[in-house]
């Protein structure tokens, strides 16, 4: 299987929200507040109306979370649903010494968004890149397409690197020259149809499943990505095995 069979696999697991004894208007929010999400978004009301307004979340018919309106609509939540937001207003120079990135991706596993924009692209990696940078050990891996595109971040990968008991692992096929660098990054410099198709970031944990995460995305269009990011450790564990396995290979050290 490739990263974009895997896209396309959990793409089939379309997952539902009910909104349970809501005015149709907050119904409608909601659905514009996920619309580039892989979400449906119903109303239902209970038979006693009780209680006020709620939602529940549903993998299929498996339940995975409920939650009150209020919470779902707060603003807070908001941001954490439109990474645009998290990076509007606010340099975009590299480095990880200020506050730590606000979250932006929600915590359910193999999230799928579409159509989303560079700017959305890079405020969703950042969080990964943060967190990975944060705790300092385990291993980072990281699809730029291009190593044209690698170059206009190596600020930000010779800042992880320089995390001795953090492995940084780049890969993007060949366009320009391996940009230079004077940390140990590893840039895996590959002729592949995956590699220059998507975009992805996956962290290890430092082999802690509560710190795995990653980002993995298919550009269908024109700078614009579809795909998805996931908590779940088994997901990240198998994206890093198949980068490892497939491409080992080490071009740049």
């Amino acid at each position: 299987m490739s990263l974009i069979e895997l896209i396309a696999g959990v793409a089939d697991h379309e997952k539902t929200l009910t909104v349970f004894n809501a005015e149709e208007e907050t119904i409608t929010t909601l659905r514009e507040q996920f619309h580039d999400r892989n979400l449906s978004v119903f109303g239902e009301h209970t038979p006693s109306g009780k209680p006020e307004a709620f939602t529940v979340l549903a993998d299929g018919d498996e339940f995975v979370t409920a939650a009150a309106i209020d919470t779902i609509l707060d603003p807070e939540i908001e941001t954490r649903a439109d990474p645009a937001a998290h990076t509007a207003g606010r340099k975009t120079e590299p480095g990880f010494e200020g506050d730590a990135y606000r979250p932006i991706l929600d915590h359910l596993d193999e999230t799928m968004f579409t159509s989303y924009d560079i700017e959305q692209m890079v405020a969703a990696s950042r969080e990964i890149e943060d967190r990975a940078w944060r705790i300092g050990k385990g291993s980072i891996h990281s699809g730029f397409q291009r190593l044209s595109i690698l170059a206009g971040q190596m600020d930000i990968y010779e800042q992880l690197a320089e995390k001795r008991d953090l492995d940084v692992h780049a890969y993007a096929a060949p366009d320009a020259d391996v940009p230079d660098h004077d940390t140990d990054l590893t840039i895996h410099v590959e002729r592949s149809d995956e590699i220059e198709r998507t975009w992805f970031v996956a962290y290890d944990g430092a082999g802690i499943d509560v710190n795995k995460c990653a980002l993995l995305a298919e550009e269908r269009e024109s700078r614009s990505f579809y795909g998805f990011w996931t908590y779940d450790p088994s997901t990240v564990d198998w994206i890093i095995d198949h980068l490892e396995s497939t491409y080992g290979l080490i071009e740049s050290h």
